[in-house]
């Protein structure tokens, strides 16, 4: 268990870094549009996919997708949201507001709960109330910072907010590589139309200092089902409160890659704005752990108390009056 634990762990982190590291390899990509970026994107992510499923003789799952009319469908709408998420993403990073693009990242947890209440109708809890007016007050103040509302963060943590509740909606036996492989699957049509118009109005950048670009936009579909697969491994040796604090590598290295590596300008106003965000988080996070120990101690009592009515001893899991 403590071995599964272990790799689990480092799954985590391993897709986070990478995720992280996002900005470094699309700024390698910038003499390419974002639009060019995400079609690349959505085909040789399609490719990897494929590859994986038949080296995982995992082809029957995705056909099992594919003949189901309303989850193709559901994941389609997915597909419509993540691809809006990778274009806004890859602009943000090609235009030089990699912060404000982790700034996305930051709030998103608190922008899936606001999208709970709104969408599901769910209940939150005290602390969640908090947490997520702290959120909103961040977004405030960060406005007065900016000059205007940060559409580029918002925008991000509302199309992979609504993403997540769409995948929700398909249902958590679709597989990582199935799933991606159904949703690049409903969006490469396009994606390839508008690559050969984009190469015949001679405006392709694919051929652009040969044979390095091509490779770097071939290499988008390892660069995105990588990090994917990694998370899907970590989902599944991980409870969700350790996935939810890892997640935040995420955000933290794109930050440091904008201020750091990019040069990116941070007045005071704005450390203050993320701040209060970091705070909103604390005050999430604090809640998500104790609510999940309160729930795993819940749990157990009931198993003890189910045990000790059935005549069962709960630690040895022996009949009570057996043991010696």
């Amino acid at each position: 268990m403590q071995s599964e634990t272990s790799r689990g762990t480092a799954y985590g982190v391993a897709a986070f870094f990478l995720w992280g590291a996002f900005p470094l390899y699309f700024r390698a990509l910038d003499r390419s549009g974002a639009v060019e970026i995400v079609l690349h994107r959505v085909v040789w992510s399609l490719l990897v996919c494929l590859a994986l499923l038949a080296a995982t003789h995992a082809f029957r799952e995705f056909r099992t997708v594919l003949r189901d009319r309303r989850q193709v469908g559901v994941l389609g709408v997915a597909a419509v949201l993540i691809a809006l998420n990778w274009g806004i993403y890859v602009y943000a990073v090609n235009s030089d507001q990699v912060v404000e693009a982790s700034l996305g990242y930051f709030i998103n947890p608190l922008v899936m709960v606001a999208l709970g209440v709104v969408v599901l109708g769910e209940q939150l809890r005290r602390l969640q109330w908090v947490a997520v007016g702290v959120g909103a007050l961040a977004v405030a103040v960060l406005t007065i910072a900016y000059g205007h509302p940060p559409t580029i963060a918002l925008s991000l943590a509302a199309s992979f907010g609504l993403y997540g509740l769409i995948k929700r909606r398909a249902g958590v036996q679709v597989g990582a590589a199935a799933g991606l492989a159904t949703e690049t699957l409903v969006l490469a049509p396009f994606a390839l139309i508008a690559l050969l118009v984009i190469g015949a109005s001679g405006d392709s950048t694919f051929t652009a200092d040969a044979p390095w670009q091509a490779l770097l936009l071939m290499s988008a579909g390892v660069v995105t089902a990588a990090p994917l697969l990694l998370f899907a491994s970590a989902a599944r040796r991980l409870p969700l409160a350790t996935i939810g604090l890892i997640q935040y590598l995420t955000p933290v290295l794109q930050l440091l890659c904008g201020v750091l590596l990019l040069d990116e300008h941070m007045p005071l106003e704005r450390w203050i704005g993320f701040g209060m965000v970091w705070v909103a988080l604390v005050i999430f996070t604090f809640d998500s752990i104790a609510s999940a120990r309160r729930n795993h101690a819940s749990h157990h009592a009931d198993a003890v108390d189910g045990a000790t009515t059935a005549g069962v001893d709960p630690v040895s899991a022996t009949p009570i009056g057996s043991q010696r």
